[in-house]
């Protein structure tokens, strides 16, 4: 049985929101702007996870061969697109709003960790989800290594003065599958983001979920009435 959480971190592309289409919408422009063939929307999200330098890496690389090489000037273009664009059509999975306010009010700690650029990811968490329903939203940034390490989780572990037996990381990709393992914290990996169950299943996923509101029954909470 779970033990009672105190904490739940989530990553948030594909895990909280759907903010692919801002992903692919940035990549898209920033190959234009470079004059580069178009990339798919399906390339994209198999390229997300891995922060935005390996983003635009494997992006120009499906665009043209050797185009790698130009990362740097990629990478100036890109951050000004999607600065602009960061919560572009992002929106919120249906049942996620209604599960981190019970979460809230069950009085677990409610945090972000994502290897989007933590303004952008800022940005976004403000749009899409209530003021103070999150306490700590952390993305990608020079002070502290990228996921999948584990030191943002055992950061988060200590600034809110959890055990890991109490902390529950929920994510989506095989880099969140790898966060969870290497900073041994329970994990649960969500069906509904960018990687298919099959592939998730193929990284290791030890607990899948298919709805948000799964997760209620990994918190030792018990299940408060949910609408749906």
């Amino acid at each position: 049985m779970t033990n009672l959480k105190k904490l739940c971190i989530f990553d948030l592309d594909g895990t909280l929101a759907n903010t692919l289409d801002s992903l692919a919408y940035s990549v898209e422009e920033t190959l234009k702007a470079m004059e580069l063939p178009a990339i798919t929307r399906e390339q994209c999200r198999e390229f997300v996870g891995n922060g935005a330098k390996k983003l635009l890496e494997l992006a120009l690389e499906a665009s043209r061969e050797g185009a790698s090489k130009r990362l740097p000037e990629a990478m100036q273009i890109y951050e000004k697109i999607f600065d602009e664009n960061c919560d572009y059509h992002a929106e919120v999975y249906e049942g996620m709003m209604d599960v981190v306010q019970t979460l809230h009010r069950q009085g677990i700690r409610l945090a972000v960790l994502t290897n989007k650029p933590d303004r952008q990811a800022k940005k976004v968490m403000k749009k899409l989800f209530p003021e103070g329903l999150f306490q700590k939203v952390w993305g990608q940034k020079e002070t502290m290594e990228r996921k999948p390490s584990p030191e943002g989780i055992s950061l988060l572990l200590e600034h809110f003065g959890v055990e890991k037996e109490a902390c529950l990381y929920i994510g989506d990709s095989e880099v969140d599958i790898h966060t969870g393992r290497n900073a041994q914290v329970e994990t649960l990996t969500a069906t509904w983001g960018f990687r298919s169950r099959q592939e998730l299943e193929k990284c290791g996923a030890i607990t899948l979920v298919d709805h948000p509101k799964d997760i209620l029954q990994f918190t030792g909470g018990g299940m408060e009435h949910v609408s749906i």
